[in-house]
């Protein structure tokens, strides 16, 4: 067996799942869960149209690299998005969802036959950066997150000995579970790390249609290009249609950057087996071309986010996010002991902030803090929200 296997952590809900054991949840209240982060809002028309209208594509194995027009779709979305420049050809790659690119990338970067190969991921962080990290043979390192500076990552607390190692870096803006979004000044001091100690930068964008501000997130290859970067040295853009477009079960994404890491990474998929149905192909084309139901989808975070933050604000320590679709609220005592109570009493499902987080450099940035990923229908997330504002006022 792989012995990378047995350093792999559990699951933050199969911890949940633990945690809840032998809980009887009241009866009183039907179950309502904003613990797991998988969009529920309707998947648009013009995507099961295009799914069904292509199914003969079932007949016959599609290409790693994907469709043509699938790519120009990609780099034509990049354009419209962050006037971003890209070739279909050699700059864009689909894949099947960002959590396996995420982990595919990963065992393409890294070398771990180099003495303390290391890969650096904030904290907290989404936990397949762990997982790709341990299954590629290198060592994580955690960067805390700091709640002080809006959770931006405090990358000036990395020690110089250890960017020396580090082959490759997972940043995540919009961030899960902060939603907090990376200025430009922090791409900036990335790029001129990476010129020095030469790590790839892996830039997880999936949230990054979500948002309740005028300004739209500023993504990494859009910083690239104004900082004068227009060849993506060692950048990796990856983002997903499963939030943008409420299509989770369809597995379908892209990256794009730098051309001499898709070379690579193709190389890596094509054994791997990553290639994307040409019906999810079909699919997704029709999404990246479309952008009024991705409107109308942030419209209805905004409606949700309006109506449950300030009810949630009144109790807990809590704010409206950059983007993304979770609150990420600090709790008074223990997130797992909140979590479980609030279960116990009022029948709702949060997630414990340190279980998305790892104890290092002495503490767990996590502790404290739980997030709830407000995916359901709007009356849906209001009624928890007053269920947890009954069961914080009793606490107290």
């Amino acid at each position: 067996m792989n012995p990378n296997l047995s350093r792999l952590q559990p699951y933050p809900f199969e911890r949940l799942k633990q945690l809840f054991a032998g809980v009887t949840p009241n009866p009183n209240y039907r179950p309502i869960s904003l613990g797991i982060g998988e969009p529920r809002h309707a998947t648009p028309k013009l995507v099961t149209d295009a799914l069904t209208a292509n199914l003969a594509g079932l007949a016959s194995y599609p290409a790693t690299a994907g469709e043509p027009a699938l790519r120009e779709a990609a780099a034509g979305w990049l354009q419209r998005r962050y006037g971003v420049s890209v070739n279909p050809a050699t700059q864009v790659l689909p894949v099947n969802g960002s959590r396996e690119a995420l982990f595919a990338l990963t065992q393409t970067v890294v070398d771990s036959s180099r003495p303390g190969a290391t890969v650096l991921c904030p904290n907290p962080f989404y936990q397949i950066y762990e997982g790709a990290t341990l299954l590629a043979g290198a060592q994580p390192y955690y960067v805390p997150s700091d709640p002080k500076r809006n959770f931006a990552v405090d990358w000036d607390s990395v020690p110089a000995e250890v960017w020396a190692r580090t082959q490759m870096i997972f940043t995540c803006s919009p961030g899960n579970p902060t939603g907090a979004v990376m200025p430009l000044d922090e791409w900036k001091k990335l790029f001129e790390l990476s010129d020095r100690y030469g790590f790839v930068i892996a830039s997880d964008e999936c949230y990054s249609e979500i948002y309740f501000r005028d300004e739209p997130p500023l993504g990494g290859l859009e910083a690239a290009v104004k900082l004068g970067r227009s060849d993506f040295k060692n950048l990796i853009a990856l983002t997903s249609l499963s939030k943008r477009s409420n299509v989770p079960g369809m597995r379908s994404g892209f990256v794009a950057g730098d051309a001499a890491l898709i070379k690579p990474f193709l190389l890596y998929r094509t054994y791997h087996g990553g290639a994307m149905s040409t019906v999810v192909q079909a699919a997704s084309i029709a999404a990246w071309n479309d952008e009024l139901h991705v409107i109308e989808n942030r419209n209805l975070y905004r409606e949700k986010f309006a109506r449950v933050t300030p009810l949630l604000s009144a109790v807990l320590d809590v704010a409206l996010p950059d983007a993304a679709f979770y609150l990420w609220a600090g709790v008074k005592g223990s997130d797992t002991d909140f979590a479980r109570d609030l279960l116990a009493l009022y029948n709702v499902t949060v997630l414990p902030g340190s279980y998305l987080a790892r104890e290092a450099h002495g503490f767990n940035p996590g502790a404290g803090r739980i997030r709830m990923a407000l995916v359901a229908e709007t009356a849906e997330c209001v009624e928890a929200a007053e269920r947890i504002v009954q069961f914080v006022q009793s606490r107290t």
